[in-house]
Formats: structure tokens, sequence, C-alpha cells
């Protein structure tokens, strides 16, 4: 028995020996055609005495249920007994799809203080790729920053992984758990303790500790999510080890900006310096996204310039192929040279390169349209440029990190170039036409392939050439079903071709019962030019608004010809929302002038007179403190202008009379929803909240269901009471949902849906890894882990090490007895491989998942090996 004993602890030092060395790594891919990818496996591992284990060569388990064996490419000894590895290898996908690369090697390193045992731990990192049409090519980030690095106690500790996409996607940071078997979290790891905390920014990706607390060697896992238009599209769970020490030294500090903004095809000098308190002396070093494009040089140089300061310069002579929306992040390293721990600081700079401006942008006015023309910009890279207009000039002027027309300079995008060269855009408002009396003004961005804009062009302004009327007056001057009355007045043109017209000249009158003029019918004309006056009689002005157009005609016989184009105006019309105590006025018009200000009339019972109430800016009014189921009646006089001289100002309009009474049409506020799934019980815990302005009126709730993303939402809960809050739904087909909630008051007015909470994080098909069909009653099946819920059907393959398949179904259940589907015999001891697909029920409905794996199958038969 002792002869045993010592064997057993023989072999286990032989394996602790040989077979333990992992510290840090990470997957990383190209994308070479369709299907086909480079693969890249990172690793750092464990050097010096009693590190003997190396690696030539590493297994990739691909998640389509193959491997293969990687070989290789790149060995560097580092300091500190650190060894650096690559490997790498191509690997074609049979199709799309979502696939865990995955790879593990035997074992850690000795002495990981919060991974116990970790010597005996598998050491395990992981990379999640899909494969889609609708994505096109993707590549996964590139991480500058190495996965290992010193902190000591009672300092906070920053590190970057550098991540650099080449696509230009947005990148997302988590902490994670780190992996074992299976890629599975190592169940007694534990994050490495902090006097305060241990972070890590979502977005910049600094992982902040604050602070260690004790010395020793520390594993943390980091998941870099990748998304593209707010999908994500793949991930990559990088292993990270960080050594900590005790010192009395304190680390350098680096000054430097924390953005930069460069324009393209210009070289950026940046200079920035490091200091270390202690007087050390200060190493820096730089990398990121700038040393890895392919087009354009960047370069980095440093120098020591005093007790414990040093300064650098980053150069980088940028090209227009680097525009993009993701900013290039640099990273800055300074590192003390102090024995025995030196220390370091990291400063992330974001450099975003933005696209030139357009340049030379030309206006040539008619009476109702713009003609707008600008140089091609000096990228060819250009796909589209984008117009931007608003009525009098703004002063922008852009700051140097300001892409684009910002919303709050009051400018609007109205039409869009695509391609390279084509630069000219005819602005006459989408045929409509531009209303004279404006200073139109102008600004041209360029469009780059990934949809950022570039600088914007110097803004341009112009007025339109005055050859047609102008309306400046559309007032009701009584409000009636049968005799309404509305006044008209316009200015006469001044600044057409008179020599093409000679004249006479005739007005034609048009008038349309909308407001949009969709129905245009010629109702008069005037036969002099000065004739600018119109009354419209025996209109019903009570129910409908009216519009107008002047056509300004050459009335020369055999020389007749419309004069420009006119454009439409309004009588101002009120639409009158019924609430509780109170009425909202709005102000309904279409009229090519700025109404800066309105005054509400409202009658008199007492007086019989309309009294002024107020005045407004906006297009609206609302009335309160007011009678529910009492009638009101109103009126509106506007005041605008024209913003160029020579027009009447102010333009003075009256509308119809209007009478509404309030009454309680105002639904609750709308209510926050928060929801989880509680994958162990199979239900999803849905709770909200609801303001408390509008808790007292709250009657009722409904709760709406879809099990799909798309899906049609059902009503699963309409409690009755204000204090239900909170439900468990527990689904029939799929965990897979999306949930919102509704509130109701008294009156049944029902709230706009609350925000939508989609949830589809429970995955239950699991199978397990060792089978002992002998007989005994217990474990003669292999099925998978229970229980197991929402899945539609399985494919799985069940091989032996020479890839000759023993077992295959479709049943969920699978109820494999152990035994070789050919001949009905048990299948000798030994592992056995699956791949297994899963189609599951999840929110854009059944999705397949990939599962590889092994089984230790245990039969204490001594049946043969099968072989073909």
């Amino acid at each position: 028995m002792k002869r045993i004993v010592i064997v057993i602890l023989l072999s286990l030092w032989a394996f602790t020996a040989h077979c333990t060395h992992n510290r840090a790594g990470e997957i990383t891919y190209q994308q070479i055609s369709d299907l086909t990818y480079k693969i890249t496996i990172t690793t750092y591992t464990a050097t010096g005495p009693g590190w003997t284990a190396d690696r030539d060569q590493l297994e990739i388990l691909w998640g389509d249920g193959t491997s293969s064996v990687l070989p290789r490419v790149e060995l560097v000894d580092l300091p500190d007994f650190y060894r650096y590895n690559r490997y790498e290898g191509t690997h074609t996908f049979p199709g799309p799809g979502i696939y865990e690369l995955v790879v593990e090697d035997p074992n850690r390193n000795l002495g990981v203080e919060n991974i116990p045992n970790s010597v005996n731990t598998l050491f395990s990192i992981s990379t999640t790729l899909m494969i889609s049409s609708n994505l096109g090519s993707n590549n996964t980030p590139v991480l500058t920053q190495p996965p290992v690095d010193k902190a000591a106690v009672g300092q906070i500790f920053i590190h970057n992984p550098g991540a650099f996409d080449p696509d230009g996607d947005s990148i997302s940071y988590k902490l994670t758990i780190c992996r074992g078997t299976n890629g599975e979290p190592i169940p007694s790891y534990s994050f490495p303790p902090a006097s305060n905390s241990l972070t890590i920014n979502e977005i910049t990706g600094d992982l902040v500790w604050d602070a260690p607390t004790q010395t020793g060697v520390y594993n943390i896992a980091i998941l870099i999510e990748e998304w593209r238009s707010g999908v994500k599209i793949g991930e990559i769970v990088r292993d990270m080890q960080i050594e900590v020490y005790e010192t009395d030294n304190l680390p350098p500090e680096i000054v430097a900006p924390s953005v930069i903004c460069v324009e393209a095809d210009s070289l950026l000098i940046l200079e920035f310096s490091a200091t270390d308190s202690d007087g050390d002396s200060v190493m820096l070093s730089a990398y990121g996204g700038p040393f890895l494009v392919m087009e354009g040089t960047a370069s980095f140089e440093w120098e020591v310039v005093g007790a414990g300061e040093s300064e650098g310069r980053f150069r980088w002579q940028t090209v227009c192929a680097h525009v993009r929306k993701q900013p290039y992040l640099l990273n800055i390293k300074a590192e003390d040279n102090s024995s025995p721990t030196s220390l370091v600081d990291i400063k992330n700079i974001n450099i975003y390169v933005v696209g030139p401006a357009v340049k030379n942008v030309q206006l040539i006015p008619t009476s109702n349209s713009i003609s707008v023309s600008w140089n091609p910009n000096r990228c060819t890279e250009v796909i589209a440029y984008n117009i931007y207009r608003r009525i009098t000039a703004s002063g922008f002027i852009p700051d140097f990190c300001e892409i684009g027309v910002p919303e709050e300079t009051g400018y609007e995008l109205v039409g869009t170039t695509d391609g390279y060269s084509n630069t000219l855009f005819i602005d006459n408002d989408n045929g409509a036409g531009l209303p004279q009396g404006f200073e139109y003004c102008y600004i041209i961005t360029a469009v780059f392939p990934d949809g950022v804009e570039g600088y914007a062009s110097e803004e341009v302004c112009t007025e339109l050439i005055r050859g047609i009327p102008t309306i400046t007056n559309v007032s009701v001057l009584e409000t009636d079903e049968n005799n309404g009355e509305i006044y008209i007045a316009w200015s006469k043109p001044t600044e057409f071709d008179t020599v093409q017209a000679p004249g006479p000249y005739k007005y034609l009158i048009y008038r349309s019962n909308d407001l949009w003029g969709e129905n245009m019918q010629l109702i008069d004309s005037t036969l002099s030019i000065n004739d600018t006056v119109f009354i419209d009689t025996g209109l019903n002005t009570l129910e409908y608004p009216y519009s107008y157009k002047i056509e300004f005609f050459n009335d020369e016989p055999e020389n007749r010809f419309l004069i420009g184009t006119p454009h439409i105006a309004s009588s101002i019309f009120l639409d009158i929302e019924e609430g509780d105590n109170e009425l909202k006025i709005n102000f309904l018009k279409n009229v090519p002038w700025l109404n800066h200000e309105y005054h509400v009339f409202r009658f008199n019972e007492n007086s019989l007179l309309f009294d002024s109430i107020g005045f407004t800016e906006d297009d609206y009014f609302i009335d309160k403190g007011l009678v529910n189921g009492l009638e009101y009646c109103y009126y509106v006089k506007s005041k605008g202008t024209f913003n160029v001289e020579g027009l009447i100002s102010p333009i003075i309009n009256l509308s119809h009379e209007q009478c509404a009474s309030p009454v309680d049409t105002v639904p609750p506020s709308i209510p926050v929803l928060h929801g989880e799934s509680v994958c162990d019980s199979t239900y999803n815990r849905l709770f909200w909240e609801i303001a408390d302005s509008s808790y007292k009126d709250v009657f009722a709730y409904k709760l709406y269901y879809s099990p799909t993303l798309e899906g049609e939402s059902s009503i699963i809960y309409n409690p009755h009471h204000k204090d239900s809050t909170f439900f468990l739904h527990y689904p029939i087909t799929s965990m897979a949902g999306c949930y919102y909630v509704t509130a109701i008051d008294s009156f049944l007015n029902e709230s706009q849906p609350s925000n939508r909470v989609c949830l589809d994080n429970c995955i239950y098909y699991k199978l397990p890894n060792v089978f002992t069909p002998n007989a005994d009653g217990f474990n003669d099946l292999y099925t998978p882990v229970k229980p197991y819920y929402f899945v539609e059907k399985i494919e799985i393959k069940i091989t032996n090490r020479w890839g000759i398949v023993v077992y295959e179904t479709d049943d969920p259940e699978i109820n494999w007895d152990g035994r070789y589907f050919k001949n009905n015999k048990l299948v000798s001891d030994g592992v056995y491989f699956y791949t297994c697909d899963v189609y599951e029920r999840r929110l854009t409905g059944v999705e397949v998942r990939h599962l590889t794996g092994f089984i230790h199958v245990i039969t204490g038969s001594d049946t043969q090996p099968i072989s073909e």
C-alpha cells in the first residue's frame, strides 16, 4: 500500500512540474474570406526555476464540433520570468452561426491568491465569433497592452488593455470570472481584495483597483464586447495576471490631454511629460491604434530631461482613410526605474481623425429656389454630402473637435447628395418652392464610409430674388358657418425681368379649404400690379382653415405666362385639446413668415367681450384653472415678420373663434419597468414604478408580453390596484420575451407604453461529462442535466477518439444507453466526444447554439474499442 502512495505522489509532482505555467492570455481573429478566419492565440507563461513546462503548440476548439492544433510562431522571453507565446492558424467554419473558440491548457501557475489550488486549475480562454450575411466583414479588437502588470499595496492601480478595433466598431468592457474546465467560470474564484473597489470603466476600459491590500499574484478576467449598430457581434474573455508588491515607491505621473482631434491628411505632433516624485528615472512607451493602421505612419520617441522627469513626442501622419466615428486609442505608459519594484502610470488618449471641411460653397438664388454648389472634398473616400439650411445666419464656427452641424445651431438637414463628385443641390423645399422674405443660410458637410461627418463648411447666406408676390396677411375678420370673411394682402414683386415680362400684369387669387393648399381653386383676379388686397367672403370659417396663393402673370397678348412659382399662406386655425380643468389651444397654420408672438383672447360671459388672457412665443397656449364641463371660447392674434427689409412688419393676423369644454382626458405618467430572469425557477420577475405626481390617479395597470423581439404583444396581467406593481411571469414556450407596462386612471385614460424590457439570458440545456452504463440502476442512460426547458430539438453526434460515430439523435432527452448503434453492444471505457446543435426558443425565434465537449464513459466491462 505504501508503494502505491509513493507512485501517486510522484505522478502529482511530475504533473505539477511539467504542466503548470499559464499566467495570462486571449484569442483574437482576422476575417480572411466569408467563412475563413486567421486565429491568433496569445499566452504569457511562467519561466525560471521550477517552471519547465512549455508548449510549442496548442489545441483550439472551434465551436463547430472540430478542433485543431496551432503551432507557436513566436516566442519572446521577458523580464521577471515571463514568456510571450504567439500561436497562429486558419479555420473555415461550416456556415453562418455563433461559435465559441476555446483554448484549455493545464494548468495555471502556482500561488495565484484568488484562485485556490491554482497550480491544479485548468487555464481557459475564449472568444465568441458571429458569422452572418447581415453583419459583413469583422475582426476582433487588437489588444495592444500586455495582460500582465505590477501593483503596490495601498496604491491605486490602473491598467488598460488598449483595445483597438480595426473595423471602427464600438467596444465595451466588463469584469468577469476567470475560466476553467470546459470554459466554465472557476467555482472557487474570488475577485482580488480591495480597500475600496475594483472596477472597470465600461467605455474606456480603465481597470481601477483601489487599492490592493496584500501582496501576491492575482488573476482577473476582462470581458471585451464588440458592438456594431447597437448589436453585439462578438466578445473576448481576456485572462490577466497582476503581481502585487509591498513598496514605498510611488508611481510616475503622465501629463497629457485625454482627447485630441486632428484633421485628416495632416501631421499630428503630440508632446507630453512624465514625472516621478521619488526622483526615479522614467521610461516612456506608446501603444495603440495609430501604430496598427495600414496607411500612414506613426512614431514615438522620448528622452530623460532631468531627475525623475522624461518627455515624449508622438508623431502621426494621418490620411483620409483614417476618418471614422470611433477614436484611435493611444496608450502612453510611464514606468519608473525603482528596485525592487517598478511602478507605472497609464494615460489613454482618444485621437479623433476628422474629415476636412467642404470648401467654396456657392449660392445662386431664383425667386423660389437656391442652387447650392461646392468643391469636391479633398478626401476621395467621401461617399456623400449633407446640406443643412436655416433662416438667418447663426454665426456657427465649429470647435476643433466639433464635427457635423449641432442641432442647437438651428440648422436642419434638407438634402443629401450621394457620391464624391455630386456637388450640386437645388433647394426648392422639395418642390413646394422656398418662401419669399427670408435670408437662407447653408452649411455643407462631407460624409465618410461609416456615416461620420467631417468638419462643417463656412456658413453662406443669400436672399431670394423678389420676383413674385409675397403674401403678408391671411386674417379672419368674421367667424361664421356661412358668412365668414378673411382679409388677404401681399407685397408686389419688384425684382423680375421687365424686358422678358413688359406687362400688363395680373394677379390670380386661389383658395383651398385646408392649411396646405391641397385643393386650390381660382376665385378671383386683379388687373393692377398695385392692387394687393382682397376680402374673401361667404366662407365657413367656423369649421375650416383656408389657404391662398397669388399667381403673378405677364398678361401681354400672345405672351401670357406665369412669372415664378407662388408660395402658400393659410389662416390660423385653433385646435383645442380637452384636459382635466384645462384646455390646450394649438395654433395650426402654414405661413411663409415667422410668427414670434401670439396673444390669446377668451370670451367674457359678463362683459360679452373677448379679454386678453396671456401671450406666448410657442405654437400653443394652455389655459388652466378651468371648470370641467363649462364651455370657453377663444381667438388668437399673431405677430410676425420676414427677416428681410422692404416688407411690412410686424405682420398681424387674427384666427377664427373656437370653443371647447375641459374634461379629464390626461393619462397617468409613463411607468418605468424593470425585469430580471430567475433562471433556476423558470420565471421572469417584472416590477415597475410610477411618478409620485401620477400615483394618486392610477386605477389599474396593464402588463404586455411578446415571446419574440418582433412579435405582437398581449396583456398577461391587469391588476386593478395602484400598489400592484410586481408580477412573476412563468412563460410557457421560452424564458425569452419582451415586456412593457401602461398605467390607467379612473377615467380609463391609458398612459403611453413604458420602456420595453427584453429578457433572453437563460441557458438551460447542458450535458454531463461522466456516464456509467453498467446496469446498476444509476446513471445508466446519458441524458442532459435536469431540468432543461424550451428546447425545440437537438442534433447530437457522439464519436470515439478515432472519429467514429457511435450514437446520434435529435431527441433532446438523448437517452443513450452506451451501446454502439450498429451492433447494439456496449462501447468500451474511455473518453468520447460530442457535437450538439441545440435549437432553442429565443427572442429572435428558434436559434442554434453549438455545444462541444467530452464524455467519460465507464462501463466496467472489457469491451473492445470500436474500429472501422
